[in-house]
């Protein structure tokens, strides 16, 4: 004869112990994912970078190491992760290839930014224009011409051109 409250209670505990496992690592990936970011957010602090790098990097390395305990947690449970990273993958490129031409513009911003070969209130020559920088953003540049006239590049076109910077007057 089976022994039906020995079998529930066996279960009980199998069940248990996976789901107290899942949480602490959905716990500790919590607390490693925060810990990690203002490690890198003090770090690029200290190393003088633009406020937005900063958050945009951060913001990056929490979502990382918050992905890698998720598939964790679903490892836990015996689910196949193989197809959840073949899936982010896929996404992933499939993103990229969709938002190429802004992708570009946006690493060459971030390049912009992190190597400052110029900065807002220089004059530089740059993309077949002049003009004094007015903003650095992640996807365009702001120029004031000597008309007085708002000229925006795609940081990608400027990033790929020669750029020179003028002295100041």
């Amino acid at each position: 004869m089976i022994d039906y409250n020995n079998v529930i209670f066996k279960t009980a505990v199998a069940y248990g112990l996976n789901i107290f496992s899942a949480v602490a690592i959905l716990i500790v990936g919590n607390i490693a994912a925060k810990i990690s970011k203002k490690v890198v957010t003090a770090i690029l602090i200290k190393t003088g970078q633009e406020k937005t790098v900063v958050s945009f990097i951060g913001n990056i390395v929490h979502v990382v190491i918050m992905t890698f305990a998720i598939i964790a947690t679903l490892a836990k449970f015996g689910i196949q992760t193989a197809s959840f990273i073949a899936v982010i993958g896929s996404a992933g490129i499939a993103i990229g290839l969709a938002l190429q031409g802004s992708l570009a513009n946006f690493a060459s911003g971030f390049l912009l930014l992190v190597f400052r070969p110029f900065k807002a209130g220089d004059i530089v020559e740059a993309a077949g224009v002049t003009g004094c920088v007015e903003e650095i953003l992640f996807l365009t540049t702001v120029l004031i011409s000597a008309e007085n006239v708002k000229i925006i590049i795609p940081n990608g076109k400027l990033y790929s051109d020669i750029i020179k910077v003028h002295p100041k007057p």
